[in-house]
């Protein structure tokens, strides 16, 4: 049982590199741009404070703007 189950998480693992291989994530050197980021991400996301969006814009966590387009 032990055996399928292993089997199991690693066959939905490679599934999800996979997937994430075609989004483009995988070019990314790290999940997070740095620390602030990461404990941003894990503790302040909930009551986030003035100083949270200046580190953010500052360090640029936030990869790429995406412009606007409306709906025609």
């Amino acid at each position: 049982m032990k055996k399928i189950i292993f089997l199991a998480v690693i066959i939905i693992f490679l599934a999800g590199c996979s997937s994430m291989s075609q989004s483009g994530y995988a070019e990314h050197d790290t999940h997070y741009k740095n620390w602030d980021h990461m404990k941003f991400s894990l503790w302040g996301y909930r009551n986030p404070a003035p100083e949270d969006l200046t580190k953010a814009e500052e360090q640029g966590w936030w990869g790429l703007d995406v412009p606007y387009v409306p709906a025609q």
